[in-house]
């Protein structure tokens, strides 16, 4: 069985075009997260699946890999299973859908969803990563998904609206962080299932998975590292590189 992180990338984004191309302490931050996607351990195969000639180039340039994907896919998972097929990677393997902007990424976090999938059989189709918010006025920010959860870790929902409304000022809110895992078979199947009304709504593919009936686990983080959601971002990425160990939140 192989375990392959993929890592979507693409020019084109409404809050920052040409991200996975900005400079974080100098070099491309597509360049920093294919490194740190390198050391998940498990991991035998790294990609970055692209629309973009010049993305791939830069990739291209440091020594990665790049598969050049169609620019028609709604969600980076639609673009991960066009990789995986011109890849060969067979149903049962394991994607780690590693995103374009964490490129502080700590690759033992990753390495939790591919084990999560191997030991929970077929309970859950995907799992993901959450962590509880740190800073005040965070849960308000719409660029900071929201996950809620079930006592066995199974996803009740995503929002970029708080959730749940916190009636009791000790309940936690937790944020959802877009590292993903599923198995192949099922990535290919998620690209055939219809997108339902909140995925529309709220612009998130993961909503897919819940609309149609199917199950995602959440495991939550103590730590990690911030993701680039807008350019004022990037100064938060390069404190965590520049401290060379985990950004706690």
């Amino acid at each position: 069985m192989t375990t392959a992180a993929l890592i979507p990338a693409r020019h084109a984004s409404t809050r920052f075009p040409g991200k996975p191309l900005a400079l974080i302490l100098g070099i491309p931050m597509i360049q920093h997260v294919f490194e740190r996607a390198s050391l998940i351990p498990g991991v035998s195969l790294v990609a970055v699946a692209t629309d973009s000639e010049e993305i791939a180039d830069c990739v291209r340039s440091f020594g990665g890999r790049a598969v050049m994907t169609s620019d028609g896919h709604p969600s980076g998972s639609d673009r991960l299973a066009e990789a995986a097929g011109i890849l060969g990677l067979k149903d049962s393997d394991i994607v780690i859908n590693v995103q374009g902007d964490q490129p502080a990424l700590d690759p033992a976090h990753a390495a939790l969803l591919a084990k999560a999938l191997e030991e929970g059989g077929s309970r859950h189709e995907m799992s993901t990563l959450a962590v509880p918010f740190a800073e005040p006025g965070e849960e308000e920010d719409e660029n900071h998904v929201k996950v809620a959860f079930a006592l066995d870790g199974s996803a009740l929902y995503f929002s970029r609206s708080p959730i749940p409304f916190r009636r009791n000022p000790d309940s936690r809110c937790y944020k959802h962080v877009g590292l993903y895992a599923y198995r192949v078979g099922f990535l290919r199947e998620y690209v055939g299932l219809p997108r339902g009304p909140l995925e529309k709504a709220e612009s998130l593919e993961q909503l897919r998975v819940l609309e149609n009936g199917r199950s995602i686990k959440v495991i939550v983080a103590d730590g990690l590292s911030p993701e680039v959601d807008v350019p004022d971002d990037i100064a938060k990425a390069e404190r965590a590189l520049s401290l060379g160990k985990k950004f706690y939140l």
